[in-house]
């Protein structure tokens, strides 16, 4: 049970001084009914929250589906870059949002942006390898070599080792999906710039269940459906 102005203020929408205005003027309804107090307790779970009888989601935990252009990092903020997080509106910069996982600045794709910390932590930690798929455009002609090294694992010049992974070669010679079971850093740049084929261009499309709405274009976010969130929350029992 949690108070009502605590609810609403953790929308980002409101302070907890203007719930309480809120409140007084008579503009919020829990289940159908004008709220009285501010300081009145609620389960957050099945609750019908409403200000002005618009909906507000009153869930402890956000998460956002970005399709990520590129230009932008993975970071919450940086002084000198443009975040991830300056695509979305205001009131969702003020809930506590991250990346879970990052993609380089000129990288494009599936971004999750949460505050649910446990599932950000089953979601990379390494030992559950989760996979990640990501189409790849390159400098040079894929061939059945490079397929061969992805699936036996390759260890880097640099010392990198990096697990076997998946390398799909598509229709165009220079085209290709790649799955990885681990995120190391700039690990499908430096993998496809060891086979002398460097990568001109990067989407993620998947990671673990999720998958990129390419309804949305580039710069672009959604909710996650229930479907989603519950597909992603199966990851924390495993």
């Amino acid at each position: 049970m949690e108070r009502l102005d605590k609810i609403l203020a953790g929308t980002g929408r409101w302070s907890r001084r203007e719930v309480r205005e809120l409140v007084k003027a008579g503009r919020v309804t829990v289940n159908g009914i004008t709220a009285r107090s501010a300081e009145e307790k609620y389960d957050r779970e099945g609750l019908d929250l409403r200000v002005d009888g618009e909906p507000v989601s009153g869930e402890k935990y956000v998460y956002l589906m970005l399709h990520k252009p590129a230009g932008y990092v993975s970071a919450t903020d940086d002084p000198r870059e443009t975040t991830v997080l300056e695509l979305l509106p205001s009131h969702l910069r003020r809930v506590g949002l991250f990346p879970a996982g990052r993609l380089d600045k000129d990288t494009e794709g599936l971004l999750l942006l949460t505050n649910d910390g446990p599932l950000a932590h089953a979601l990379l930690s390494p030992r559950r390898h989760v996979d990640k798929t990501y189409f790849v455009r390159v400098d040079g002609a894929l061939d059945c070599s490079d397929e061969e090294a992805f699936a036996a694992g390759m260890t880097l010049g640099d010392g990198l080792v990096c697990l076997p992974a998946g390398l799909e070669r598509l229709e165009a010679p220079n085209e290709a999906l790649v799955t990885l079971r681990e995120g190391k850093y700039h690990q499908i740049k430096r993998m496809l710039a060891a086979r002398g084929k460097p990568v001109v261009y990067l989407k993620r499309l998947t990671m673990g269940p999720l998958k990129l709405d390419e309804s949305l274009a580039a710069g672009e976010w959604r909710p996650l459906t229930a479907a989603e969130q519950g597909a992603l929350k199966a990851l924390e029992g495993k």
